[in-house]
């Protein structure tokens, strides 16, 4: 959404999502067209389950009719719109298919172990590559020619509320301005933050107020202490992130840019993801000394206070860098100017 608001008015816009709803509310005139939900669609028999997956993709089983719909409902689209561009947001079997269907496609780009025949086969399938973050942030073993294939962005953040000074945030949200404050940061994306290492860093540090924002996960065993608070979804992440001495957060593109925008210490802990995305992204903050990594969640009480220190040594310039105020300009400015450029007659 942050990328088509950039779009020129005049620039036909069409989605194609399993979960239009997402959508709901947006301002900008665009067409919606919803696929059928095919995650989890089980495979009709074991012979077909028993069927090798070819190393070029990643996920295709065989006999699913909800991905035989969805194949088609996108072939259908895509005759009936004749997209001067395709912009394929991750899958690699989605841009072979536009390559097939003779649709020039840009592949969205994400941090990870992806030099696999799949993403190199999507990457050479696509007319561009489009990277939500800046090249500072780039792995050092992307080959030469995908870098020189992709556009970067710079840091991509869909939150455009104002961001105050530590002390307008504390006054705002009504917190002490003189005590240590810890924010733990955590979207919609995975299981939610590990609330038992929580309760081990409040209780190693319990002069601080540890702040949970978003979803946790719980195993049942925790003991809850006074100075760990879960506050849930809020409306105002930038300014508790603005109230932190530290955040304590995963490695999602726009969470990494949320506290990048801000610029307060990080200390990023991974969450699981394919390709081991969040892992290797938090690899390549620490090295830019941008964020401490935490390579798993401390399960003693001594590393605690070690962590909290360690990211506030960090230069808080290394992180602010990362955030780009017009990356969404410059990715649209991209889109539009390739899609112009590829039809046109001269």
């Amino acid at each position: 959404m942050a990328i088509i608001r950039e779009l020129p008015a005049a620039r036909p816009v069409t989605i194609l999502t399993a979960k239009p709803s997402l959508f709901d509310g947006f301002e900008r005139e665009i067409s919606i067209t919803a696929l059928p939900d095919m995650i989890g669609a089980p495979v009709p028999t074991r012979g077909l389950f028993a069927q090798p997956t070819p190393e070029v993709m990643h996920c295709v089983p065989l006999g699913v009719a909800q991905t035989r719909a969805t194949m088609r409902t996108i072939i259908d689209h895509l005759d009936d719109v004749d997209p001067a561009l395709f912009v394929v947001d991750v899958s690699a079997e989605i841009a072979l298919l536009a390559r097939i269907a003779s649709v020039p496609a840009i592949s969205i780009r994400m941090h990870g172990d992806r030099l696999d025949p799949g993403h190199l086969g999507a990457y050479q399938a696509s007319v561009g590559l489009l990277a939500p973050f800046g090249e500072a942030l780039e792995q050092d073993d992307t080959p030469d020619w995908v870098r020189a294939k992709t556009c970067y962005a710079g840091g991509l953040c869909t939150t455009v509320d104002p961001v105050p000074t530590r002390a307008e945030a504390r006054a705002k949200l009504g917190l002490d301005p003189d005590k240590e404050i810890v924010v733990v940061l955590t979207g919609g994306g995975g299981a939610g933050t590990p609330y038992a290492p929580l309760t081990m860093a409040a209780r190693a540090v319990p002069d601080a107020l540890w702040l949970v924002l978003g979803p946790v996960h719980r195993e049942g065993h925790e003991t809850d202490f006074g100075n760990l608070v879960e506050l849930g979804w809020v409306p105002g992440v930038t300014d508790h992130i603005a109230a932190a001495d530290v955040v304590i957060a995963s490695a999602g593109d726009n969470t990494v840019h949320e506290i990048a925008r801000v610029g307060r210490p990080y200390v990023c802990a991974p969450e699981w993801r394919y390709f081991g995305e969040q892992t290797r992204k938090a690899e390549r903050l620490a090295e830019l000394g941008a964020a401490v990594a935490l390579p798993s969640w401390p399960g003693a009480l001594a590393p605690w206070r070690g962590i909290l220190d360690a990211a506030k040594a960090l230069d808080p310039a290394a992180l602010a860098d990362l955030y780009d105020a017009d990356s969404a300009h410059v990715a649209a400015a991209y889109l539009d100017d390739l899609a112009t450029s590829l039809w046109s007659a001269e």
